[in-house]
């Protein structure tokens, strides 16, 4: 199979149609370069330059093959350039997990922030419980998580990524969309109220029921269910009213209205990223330090714009 550097002397000889400036290109001397192209056409078995004491032209064969010629070694080039950058974090992927509720406060930012810092960086999502993330994260399946806590693991690294209250998602003709104040816990006590499955979403079922519990409050729980956008269908439903974070707001589901809770100022919800602390993926550690924001992210300003 014939070399670059007699792809790089043909390419300099179609070119440039004369063989002592093409040597001069390549810094070589031109028996050497004449040698280099007879090699070339005897690996191919094509005859690609007709060369004379006047001129140099190509064959009908190096015309065709001179396009092919310039791919492969820009090919080669590029290729050699990239595998440069790898180490460096500059190129490569970039697995994550992340939950339903995570996607809409935490992706956009995500990836604003990877563009601008690693653009050519891929991450590839996978859409996974906390349970399931964790997992994956221990088999090398994940690079990288973003779970709820606690995530007591053995090798997990963790730091936070975001924190968000949890706010009242209303049936439109529920009677407390109509209260004028700010809504309490005891507000809650006796209602339906769609829950938290407690082996799917457990961050979020024990953190209510312990809320609940310090406040004296107990709803009604009607339905156990994992994600929050089966919450807000049940919700529009009239099925019973939800906690949900609250970046749920900006999905301005209809027939659902959202009401801030005072309890949650002070509890907010918390998103962890997570990792392995043996990884080695160089992309991984870029995008950790350079990407993942210094201080947790937050949507308090959802609350005043979005909810009531």
């Amino acid at each position: 199979m014939f070399s670059l550097s007699r792809l790089s002397c043909f390419i300099a000889v179609a070119e440039e149609l004369h063989f002592g400036r093409a040597a001069e290109r390549l810094h070589m001397t031109q028996p050497p370069l004449s040698r280099q192209i007879q090699q070339l056409e005897s690996e191919l078995g094509v005859h690609l330059i007709d060369r004379t004491t006047r001129s140099v032209t190509l064959t009908p064969a190096g015309v065709a093959f001179l396009p092919d010629a310039r791919r492969i070694l820009q090919l080669a080039e590029g290729a050699a350039l990239n595998v440069k950058r790898v180490p460096a974090g500059d190129l490569g992927t970039v697995v994550i997990g992340f939950t339903a509720a995570s996607a809409h406060p935490v992706l956009p930012r995500l990836f604003d922030a990877a563009r601008q810092q690693i653009p050519d960086v891929k991450l590839e999502l996978r859409e996974m419980v906390t349970a399931v993330q964790i997992e994956a994260l221990m088999t090398g399946e994940l690079d990288l998580g973003m779970a709820r806590p606690p995530l007591k693991r053995p090798g997990l690294v963790s730091r936070p990524l975001l924190h968000e209250q949890l706010i009242a998602a209303l049936p439109a003709a529920h009677p407390l969309v109509e209260v004028r104040r700010q809504l309490t816990l005891n507000d809650l006590d006796g209602q339906d109220m769609i829950m938290y499955s407690p082996a799917q979403a457990r961050y979020f079922n024990e953190l209510l029921i312990s809320t609940f519990t310090i406040a004296g409050a107990t709803p009604r729980y009607v339905q156990y269910v994992t994600q929050v956008h089966t919450m807000l269908v049940l919700v529009r439903s009239g099925i019973g009213i939800a906690l949900v974070p609250a970046s749920t707001a900006t999905l301005h589901p209809e027939g659902v209205v959202f009401r801030s809770i005072g309890a949650f100022r002070e509890r907010p919800v918390e998103l962890d990223a997570v990792w392995r602390g043996d990884s080695t993926n160089p992309a991984l550690l870029r995008l950790l330090r350079d990407v993942l924001p210094p201080r947790e992210w937050t949507t308090d300003d959802l609350v005043e714009d979005f909810v009531g």
